[in-house]
């Protein structure tokens, strides 16, 4: 859900507060309320966030009572429980305007995501079409996986404004390893290799192995995309390379495209 309209659900729950304080608790009003501020926030910030349990956890009876249950301890617990809520959603709507939802911010990396999975599917056809320029003039040969770093810079640019090379992730022994780009407001790495015949896959996967063990400790990456130049075809089996690894990730999420194919 996008912030305006999660603005706009949350005040209007909020602005029902008033109007619930001539009521109680056992009215069909409050109950209608609480229960659709409940799937309101639900949506916004998903099942499980902080901000669905700090809401359902406020208390609307008593803490503390006489028996009988006199009507002025109810109506004091349940118009504290109001006055609470109202402070909660007040904090949640300057937390949406400051920070944004989760899943605004999950919408926004899935468009990124697929920005560089086009890029990198169609990275082999943008090569070849740089061989063939007008009167013969220079134009970049990709030899090297530097090159292939090159290129994928410039087409990167088009689209994000934040690009970091050469970016440092820690290092248990105390070294470090170089990240080929950090897109940083997306927390999204990009490793990339270039197949060649002195390299076997093998050992390419043992390489990424190590790098997504690394990564996993990396404060800006939330998801490691490689991608893996192969314009010999040297990995035989490309869709099972990119499986493998992709499964090797556990609690860091890892994209993996080997390309072209075939």
């Amino acid at each position: 859900m996008n912030r305006n309209k999660a603005i706009e659900i949350i005040e209007r729950q909020k602005s029902c507060i008033s109007d619930l304080r001539n009521s109680s608790r056992a009215s069909q009003d409050f109950i209608k309320w609480k229960r659709d501020t409940e799937i309101a926030l639900e949506k916004i910030f998903g099942e499980k966030s902080r901000n669905v349990s700090e809401f359902s956890d406020i208390n609307f009876n008593p803490s503390v009572f006489s028996i009988p249950l006199k009507d002025d301890e109810l109506l004091r617990a349940y118009n504290s429980g109001l006055k609470k809520s109202e402070a909660i959603l007040a904090s949640m709507l300057d937390e949406i305007r400051y920070y944004g939802t989760e899943s605004e911010f999950d919408e926004f990396r899935i468009d990124a995501i697929s920005i560089i999975e086009r890029i990198c599917l169609r990275f082999h056809s943008v090569a070849r079409q740089l061989r063939s320029r007008h009167a013969d003039r220079d134009t970049l040969t990709i030899e090297d996986e530097y090159d292939v770093q090159d290129l994928i810079h410039a087409l990167l640019k088009m689209h994000f404004d934040d690009i970091r090379p050469e970016e440092w992730t820690p290092s248990n022994s105390g070294g470090s390893s170089r990240v080929d780009f950090l897109l940083k407001q997306e927390k999204i790495v990009i490793e990339i290799k270039k197949t060649r015949t002195s390299l076997k896959p093998a050992e390419i996967g043992a390489q990424l192995l190590v790098d997504i063990a690394r990564y996993r400790q990396h404060p800006d990456c939330s998801l490691l995309f490689c991608f893996i130049y192969d314009p010999e075809g040297i990995i035989g089996n490309p869709i099972g390379f990119e499986r493998d690894l992709e499964n090797s990730g556990n609690d860091l999420k890892v994209r993996v495209i080997v390309g072209p194919k075939g």
